[in-house]
């Protein structure tokens, strides 16, 4: 986009079409999530077999990750939205019909999948509805989309829940996610002339995109698997600690609810720090602050200092918004972006999986509180490496334009 179109550029222009199907899917998913394993006990699982079958949406999400990618890359954008919030539509109902822990679980799997791919795509078209000098505040607030779904989408499902019962939730679910399909089926389709000369020339394939730009996700692509660990740490080591100080559950929830508006809240100013100031300086606090909070908790004894932890913890990670999606944005290349983009959700998705084994292996050789110190101090070393190449990815974005890839 050029300068001009840049500064005549406005978010309101484009709010529908970029955030519209996004605030749908996110708050069905948000309703649906916390009911997956109380619907898997319902039908008769075990609690490890319910927490299973919750594993199996990451599972989806890992699997997806590359062959979404390429899908994309084939039918474009704008048509991945409406067969991934089809496929997710049917898969939630699916979930609420079936009468099988099995059947269940291949529900979410199948949702698993079908957000990753929406994931990509809505990155995908935001790159390409959104000039360069305002990115970052456009993905920080497809960031806060999935941020509005897991605040609303509880809320929602336990009113529903008390209304008519667990499979309620999964047709509401369903139908927001019908509805982003049909929603998404009416934007632009931005990446119609790209896709035509990418057929002309013959489509990339994911390994040679992958291989191609292995410097990429060998520098940048690992600060990324950091981000995804420290976020996956996130909700997990507020509780563990303050249940070990004998907190009570209920302040436990209400210092996470805290801890969570505040998250939301700093996302603007994480979208403008970005766009002005560049990745690095809110990439850090995402993993810093983690870090910090990690090294903090075994000093805390009682809610208000064990509450200021996790507040930490919200301002770093708000900060740190859709610094995932704009990181694979400015480090994408301009042919082979969707597989591109697949291969860096990829490295997210692992760094989530990878938070929570962490912590548990660390927790099963030492006391809580020296795993907390030792998952801080490995942090520490991961934000050294966050700053490092984020920084030299700022620099080489100001640098001036070579050749395009």
């Amino acid at each position: 986009m050029t300068s001009t179109g840049a500064s005549s550029f406005r978010f309101r222009d484009i709010a529908v079409a970029a955030y519209g199907p996004s605030v749908l899917a996110s708050i069905g998913g948000g309703a649906a999530l916390p009911v997956f394993a109380l619907h898997a006990r319902e039908l008769g699982a075990s609690v490890s077999t319910a927490a299973f079958v919750v594993a199996l949406l990451g599972l989806g999400s890992l699997l997806t990750s590359l062959p979404g990618g390429a899908l994309i890359a084939r039918i474009g954008e704008r048509r991945a939205l409406v067969v991934a919030g089809l496929v997710d539509a049917a898969a939630l109902l699916g979930a609420a019909l079936t009468t099988s822990v099995v059947a269940l679980g291949f529900a979410v799997t199948t949702t698993g999948a079908a957000w990753t791919v929406f994931m990509i795509a809505r990155q995908g078209f935001i790159i390409d509805a959104v000039p360069i000098t305002h990115r970052a505040r456009a993905l920080s607030g497809l960031g806060a989309t999935l941020r509005i779904g897991m605040l609303l989408g509880p809320l929602a499902g336990a009113a529903l829940i008390h209304w008519r019962g667990l499979s309620a939730v999964f047709v509401f679910a369903a139908a927001l996610s019908l509805g982003a399909a049909l929603l998404a089926w009416t934007v632009p389709d931005l990446g119609a002339e790209h896709r035509a000369d990418a057929r002309a020339h013959g489509h990339l394939s994911v390994g040679s995109v992958l291989r191609s730009e292995r410097r990429a996700f060998a520098t940048v692509g690992v600060a990324v698997l950091i981000i995804g660990i420290s976020r996956s740490i996130r909700p997990i080591v507020v509780p563990l600690w303050a249940e070990q100080l004998g907190i009570q559950a209920s302040a436990i929830s209400l210092m996470l609810a805290v801890a969570a508006a505040v998250d939301l809240v700093f996302f603007l100013p994480g979208g403008w720090l970005m766009d002005r100031r560049g990745r690095a300086v809110v990439a850090v606090p995402v993993v810093a602050t983690v870090a910090a909070a990690c090294l903090l908790l075994p000093l805390t004894g009682g809610v208000v200092t064990v509450t200021l932890a996790a507040l930490l913890i919200a301002v770093g990670n708000g900060l740190g918004s859709g610094v995932v999606m704009t990181l694979g944005a400015d480090s994408a290349p301009a042919l082979g972006r969707a597989q591109f983009l697949g291969g860096w959700r990829l490295l997210a998705d692992l760094g989530n999986a990878i938070g929570p084994l962490l912590v548990s292996a660390v927790a099963a050789v030492a006391p809580l509180a020296a795993a907390l110190v030792v998952v801080g101090a490995i942090l520490t070393v991961g934000t050294g490496w966050v700053g490092h190449w984020t920084l030299r990815l700022d620099r080489s974005r100001l640098a001036p334009p070579g050749p395009q890839r």
